[in-house]
């Protein structure tokens, strides 16, 4: 309503203009005079501005004429479109302004404006391969839905537009977690056009989450083939889905073809921890230990881990602790100044019951770099030198409220695994996990873990002057003549009430 009546008032104002300026030309004194091929014309002021205007309008007529001439003498001489074009030419300077201002009003975020706007395109234009692209997305970001999945279906029905409405289609259904149809379609966007970098991640993605390992494949030689992925990183995530593919064959009993798959695996990265592992395990089992020892020494050589070490020990599994810390000592050598080496020689000599030894071996571990594993161990060590009690606790305890240590760690969303995985089980990204230690949680624990080491600490002091003369230890004497609790090399539950036998009579 308000638009109307600003539109009646602009038109009522132009008219009024134009009748004074007639007045005004009306009343104004003198004239134009025009002479040509001898004849003299006396025009007055209005007269000669009528006269101009009827001027301007011939020649702009005139130039109509001589276009639709040109147009003319183009289609006889075979140009079929080209009178078509003369006289479609306003109708698509239109259009594609109408095109212009949809793409600006999609890029500000307008996506009622954007509709609009691409509507009056296809009126002008009448070409769906480029209006409905910016409907769809429009409708996309106004929320609608159903409107953009219609208009993606209508791209379907072209040749040229299919992938986009294959790809929208596919976009829709990984929103809704239909990654059924996803797959689908995923395939067959790939199929249309296999180059197209972010259709190759979705359908690995995919095919990955439902253990397609021979298609996931077939998905990353196409990667490398069209140069979206270099070939260092082709060969490690082959590897992991060739590993992928041996565990799931393992866990069908086929342990022939599980076991050349994990040789392939680690053939393709010798890196990589559990492609290493499994190939040991499968040349154990098929009594190659030599070729066992070698694949474990050449992943410990990338990177020290505890699985290796494991697998490493099961090489020869009735061997004495003198024996294995003896043959794990060429292994030890290669990396001796890092955390996990030092870790599971100093866990050999506890087994072996050398406890300064492993206390050597363990260095300032505890001190610099404290973990549950680091203080577990060093509570084996007090126990096995015969400390007491509450110092043994204060070790564990210390290793209730420590860090876990390093873990398998997502790169990518920071979840934490307690086995390896492909993918990632919280963001489903695919290679991204890594042998870390995670971020430090920024939360303060209100359980008062952290207070343990404290408490218990504090009664040291009480428990010795209330510790006998007498060794009251069951476990086997040392030099001294002293009997020593057992090494422990678990967790232990504290479920002692540390509190004097004094303090619990009165308490009672």
């Amino acid at each position: 309503m308000l638009w109307s009546i600003i539109k009646i008032a602009v038109f009522i104002a132009l008219v009024a203009a134009a009748s004074f300026a007639a007045i005004y030309l009306l009343e104004l004194d003198g004239g134009v005079r025009v002479v040509m091929a001898g004849q003299e014309y006396n025009l007055t002021p209005l007269t000669a501005v009528i006269a101009l205007i009827l001027l301007v309008i011939a020649i702009w007529v005139l130039l109509k004429l001589a276009a639709l001439v040109i147009a003319v003498l183009r289609f006889i001489n075979g140009d079929e479109t080209a009178i078509s074009r003369y006289f479609d030419k306003n109708r698509q300077e239109k259009g594609y302004r109408a095109l212009s201002e949809g793409l600006m009003a999609l890029a500000s975020g307008e996506g009622n404006v954007a509709m609009a706007k691409a509507n009056r395109a296809e009126r002008y234009l009448r070409k769906p391969a480029l209006t409905n692209l910016i409907t769809a997305q429009a409708a996309e970001m106004s929320g609608d839905r159903r409107k953009a999945e219609e208009v993606y279906k209508r791209l379907l029905t072209n040749e040229k537009t299919r992938f986009v409405g294959v790809r929208g289609i596919m976009r829709q259904k990984l929103s809704d977690g239909d990654t059924d149809t996803a797959l689908k379609l995923a395939q067959t966007a790939f199929a249309l056009k296999p180059r197209h970098e972010e259709v190759q991640d979705t359908l690995l993605k995919l095919q990955a989450q439902k253990h397609d390992w021979s298609g996931a494949r077939e998905t990353l030689r196409a990667k490398l083939k069209h140069g979206n992925m270099p070939r260092d990183v082709h060969r490690r995530r082959d590897a992991v889905l060739a590993l992928s593919e041996a565990q799931d064959i393992l866990d069908e009993g086929k342990d022939i073809e599980a076991k050349e798959q994990a040789i392939e695996a680690n053939r393709l990265s010798p890196d990589l921890i559990p492609a290493a592992v499994m190939a040991a395990r499968s040349y154990i089992r098929a009594d190659s230990k030599r070729y066992a020892v070698r694949v474990l020494r050449k992943a410990w050589d990338a990177q020290p881990h505890p699985d290796l070490a494991a697998a490493f020990a099961e090489i020869e599994p009735g061997e004495s602790p003198k024996e294995r810390l003896k043959r794990f000592a060429k292994l030890l050598k290669i990396h001796p100044e890092h955390r996990e080496t030092k870790l599971v020689e100093a866990e050999l000599h506890i087994a072996n019951e050398d406890f300064p030894a492993a206390r050597r071996a363990l260095g300032t571990l505890a001190e610099d770099d404290p973990d549950a594993r680091t203080l577990t161990i060093m509570a084996a060590i007090e126990r096995g030198e015969g400390a007491s009690d509450a110092v043994v606790k204060g070790w564990l305890t210390r290793a209730l409220a420590a860090p876990r240590g390093p873990q398998w760690v997502c790169d990518n969303c920071h979840h934490i695994h307690a086995h390896w995985v492909p993918a990632c089980e919280n963001c489903q990204s695919f290679d991204t996990l890594s042998w870390k230690s995670p971020p430090a949680a920024t939360v303060t624990s209100s359980t008062g873990v952290e207070m343990l080491p404290l408490i218990v600490g504090s009664l040291e002091d009480k428990s010795r002057d209330d510790q006998p003369t007498e060794a009251t230890g069951d476990g086997p004497a040392d030099a001294t003549g002293e009997t020593r609790p057992d090494p422990v090399i678990a967790d232990a539950e504290i479920v002692e009430d540390p509190a004097p036998e004094e303090e619990r009579k009165a308490a009672n």
